[in-house]
């Protein structure tokens, strides 16, 4: 077996540009832009190298990373050079994290923020990179304080904006201490995390991420690097993921999603020619999956936002493709058990009316989940041909069905209620 597939078959291990992943249609290369942003004609320089080193398919992850499939193994040595020569890759070498922070898709930018959360972040991932042992998929989210938030994503270590010049920290169970001088927040960052690994290095490898650590603990180990407990920060509703957003200085960006996170190189280049036209310099990838154009003026924003809405992307808050989540599944992944993303479009209309009412849908070609490692209202984790049917769980919990596509389909149309409908598929 080669380096790179020893290497998906180890837990907690995360594919990169330098260390890509072998899928079912070639390898897989997940590109950190430094600060998550491109211009437009970078962004339409990754569309040529995908199709120069690929098949041209490119998704937006989770976490606002772009990956490149099908990229052939003699042309990954090419494509790095070609990524590195324009300044594209943002990546840690070593075992720990490729990119320890993420950030809200407009941080720096934001209309709303406290503080600079892009140039806050810059630092705690520069003090993190400098502490060895971090697991491969421990992540700190960084937030100025604003209203296009993260906090519905997994972290273990969220560091808040409370007022222009104070941070809280936040650990996993809403634990929260602070505040903390925001120029103070940094090297007690990196304390945290080297007492982090200092516990993991003593637990036999039981302990991986923080929330693998017991509420006391985790709160001794904050107060020992001289955190001081506090209350916790007033909830924030859920951000629209797509619209027009507020930035400073009067400028307005679009947020506009990629049909279930995925385009082609042709799309690519397309959204940088329309990003050149109305004098966007700035695109950000949004960790919803999709696109920020930024910096526009009212003027512009409007016409954008229709171009976009013809182009096939996702550009209103209530479009029911938002609330589905799916990845490649069979043949482009080599783990797929099922044809998840053809198998999500067909579902997706079926559930039209329910996605609209608010229900979640997450189909996963097999158990790993890469779509959505969180729970949702319905979850589907292909397995021989079909899918195990997951009612408000996640992938690994238990399946109340195993049913094909087909059969689902014909149990989710419109006029039954879902739990039911799923219900008579025991009997």
């Amino acid at each position: 077996m080669s380096a790179p597939a020893r290497e998906t078959m180890r837990r907690g291990w995360c594919p990169g540009t330098l260390r890509p992943m072998p899928t079912g249609d070639g390898l897989l290369v997940r590109l950190h832009p430094p600060r998550n942003a491109l211009t437009p004609d970078q962004l339409a320089h990754v569309a040529e190298l995908a199709r120069r080193h690929g098949n041209g398919q490119i998704e937006v992850s989770g976490r606002g990373n772009l990956q490149l499939r099908g990229i052939r193994e003699e042309a990954h040595p090419a494509l790095v050079d070609d990524l590195l020569a324009a300044g594209l890759v943002d990546e840690a070498a070593g075992d720990g994290p490729n990119r320890l922070t993420l950030t809200s898709p407009l941080a720096g930018r934001a209309a709303d923020e406290l503080l600079d959360a892009a140039v806050l972040a810059e630092t705690v991932e520069r003090v993190g990179r400098d502490v060895t042992g971090l697991p491969a998929k421990f992540s700190i989210v960084v937030d100025g304080g604003g209203a296009l938030a993260l906090d519905g994503f997994t972290a273990d270590l969220r560091l808040r904006a409370v007022t222009a010049e104070e941070v809280a920290f936040g650990l996993p169970d809403e634990l929260w201490f602070g505040p903390v001088a925001r120029g103070d927040s940094p090297a007690l960052v990196a304390r945290l995390l080297n007492g982090f690994v200092a516990v993991s290095g003593q637990s036999s490898g039981q302990v991986r991420r923080m929330r693998d650590l017991k509420p006391d603990e985790r709160n001794s180990l904050a107060v020992s690097c001289g955190l001081a407990p506090m209350a916790t920060p007033p909830a924030r509703s859920k951000p629209a993921p797509v619209g027009l957003i507020a930035e400073q200085d009067n400028r307005v960006a679009v947020l506009a999603g990629l049909p279930f996170g995925r385009s082609d190189a042709a799309g690519l280049r397309r959204f940088g020619e329309l990003a050149r036209e109305v004098g966007t310099h700035e695109i950000r990838v949004l960790p919803w999956r999709g696109l920020a154009f930024c910096g526009l003026s009212a003027y512009a924003a409007a016409p954008l936002r229709e171009t976009l809405r013809n182009e096939g992307l996702i550009v209103e808050a209530d479009d029911p493709r938002l609330a589905v989540s799916a990845c490649a599944g069979a043949p482009a992944c080599a783990r797929g058990e099922v044809p998840a993303l053809a198998d999500a479009a067909v579902l997706s209309e079926a559930m039209a009316a329910l996605l609209a009412d608010g229900l979640g849908l997450h189909v996963s070609g097999c158990a790993k989940s890469c779509a959505r490692p969180g729970s949702a209202d319905l979850t589907l984790v292909g397995r021989d041909g079909r899918y195990d049917v997951i009612l408000a769980g996640r992938a690994g919990d238990a399946a109340m069905a195993h049913l094909s596509s087909q059969e689902l389909v014909r149990r989710l149309e419109p006029g039954q209620d879902i739990r039911a409908r799923l219900e008579a598929a025991r009997h």
